[in-house]
């Protein structure tokens, strides 16, 4: 894949071997074995591999730069990169099993090639009209944080510069989009401290008692879902000031949170103007097949991806693919 430098199932092993104190490169046909990383993941030369020039622990690997972790990666993909970096606050992007490379791999595709309201629509069912995308905050036309999201970190009591950091926004003219992606990590978060959740409850002007069931401190401390009740605030409170439908998306991998709408219904308030969403990446995959004319190599190329994708080793020490795609 991409030259060789990107590692999908066909180029990995499918069990990693792990003896004491070593690992083995997870390249099949690689006989190198360097130290073995316990607890954090960490970017040294004992824990690469000389030959291919990734760092290994026993569950995953990390590239020695992004650009070999993406897709898309012309001059005009990694200025913006850059751009985004400057604005968003972690970036794990050079790992094998990162979320944000997944998320950049497959929506840097659906923007560049004019597919974003034809696959995204039918998926919403709703039909997004000129639907633009901020990637982690960043707005593309302002080269800075997005003035919504700073409109509604402000409401809420966030730090303008440190608040609430979707994966992606697609504002369009017709529908506000907060999305928020998984790979190997699920739903439930919690706030490291309890009264960091108080300020949500009275922000907004007290815009939590109209869209939530329940208390703050129940959605984020008893029910662990802390990130999407700081989503869902703002989001609907962001909608409301533009007059425009809120969707919020929680796009995970088949199979993982299957309940995680039937969860969310019984803590916050929807309706047809406020929608909560779960979708999977492989109804992304399925949308990609239908709609490859635009760019068929690149389509071919991101549908590859799709079957090749690993999340690295499990405590079998087997590969696991990301995606239950064919």
């Amino acid at each position: 894949m991409n030259g060789g430098r990107m590692y999908g199932l066909s180029d990995l092993k499918s069990e990693i071997r792990v003896e004491g104190e070593e690992v083995s490169c997870p390249i099949a046909g690689c006989a190198e074995m360097v130290v073995r990383q316990r607890g954090t993941f960490r970017r040294c030369e004992v824990f690469k591999c000389p030959v291919h020039g990734i760092y290994i622990s026993p569950t995953t690997f990390d590239y020695e730069t992004e650009k070999e972790n993406l897709l898309w990666a012309d001059e005009d993909d990694l200025n913006l990169l850059r751009q985004i970096k400057g604005s968003k606050r972690e970036s794990r992007i050079s790992r094998d099993n990162s979320e944000d490379a997944v998320t950049w791999n497959v929506f840097r595709f659906l923007e560049k090639n004019g597919l974003v309201s034809k696959v995204l629509s039918p998926l919403l069912g709703t039909n997004l009209v000129d639907p633009k995308l901020v990637y982690w905050s960043h707005c593309q036309e302002g080269a800075k944080l997005w003035s919504g999201l700073a409109e509604a970190r402000k409401a809420f009591g966030e730090p303008v510069r440190t608040g609430s950091e979707p994966d992606l926004i697609i504002h369009s003219k017709n529908a506000l989009v907060f999305l928020e992606a998984k790979l190997t990590s699920g739903n439930k978060t919690r706030p490291n401290r309890a009264d960091k959740v108080d300020k949500y409850e009275s922000g907004g002007d007290n815009w939590s008692k109209r869209v939530c069931r329940s208390t703050c401190r129940e959605i984020a401390i008893d029910n662990k879902k802390y990130e999407l009740m700081r989503f869902w605030l703002l989001g609907t409170w962001l909608a409301n000031e533009q007059r425009i439908p809120f969707y919020m998306v929680s796009l995970v991998r088949a199979g993982k949170e299957e309940d995680i709408e039937d969860i969310f219904h019984r803590l916050f308030k929807t309706n047809d103007e406020r929608l909560f969403i779960r979708l999977t990446w492989e109804d992304f995959n399925m949308q990609i097949e239908a709609n490859q004319e635009a760019n068929p190599e690149a389509a071919q190329k991101l549908l590859k991806y799709f079957r090749e994708k690993t999340i690295g080793y499990g405590s079998d020490r087997k590969i696991r693919p990301a995606f239950a795609v064919l």
